[in-house]
């Protein structure tokens, strides 16, 4: 049994600016994760001059900003992804996932004058 079957004389539109912006997000994706990782990373290798309790308030606050930007990158890039998907797949083929015939196809007309009786 086929999930999803392609109707017959169904026309697709061509590619547009989803498959760009696809396969720009892996790029998008690994920069916005390493550079905060990155400047986190260094001030943890050469942490600024003062009393320790405040560097490491410092270094906490770095981290958690790190954590947070990266997580940001990372939910705005899925929900980029999930968006081109649904472009692509509305561009495509048209399928069929449940065809049942409906009872007034043939005659809608007949149907709605039967509705108002």
């Amino acid at each position: 049994m086929d999930l999803l079957r392609i109707l017959p004389n169904s026309r697709r539109v061509p590619s547009g600016l989803e498959w760009v912006i696809l396969k720009k997000l892996p790029m998008v994706l690994l920069g916005g994760t390493l550079i905060p990782a990155f400047f986190s990373f260094l001030n943890h290798a050469f942490p600024p001059d003062g009393p320790p309790l405040i560097v490491s308030r410092h270094l906490t606050s770095l981290d958690i900003f790190a954590i947070a930007s990266a997580l940001t990158v990372l939910m705005t890039v899925l929900t980029v992804a999930i968006g081109c998907f649904i472009v692509v797949m509305m561009k495509g083929p048209a399928y069929v996932a449940d065809a049942y015939p409906l009872s007034d196809s043939e005659h809608p007309q007949d149907a709605r004058n039967r509705r108002r009786l």
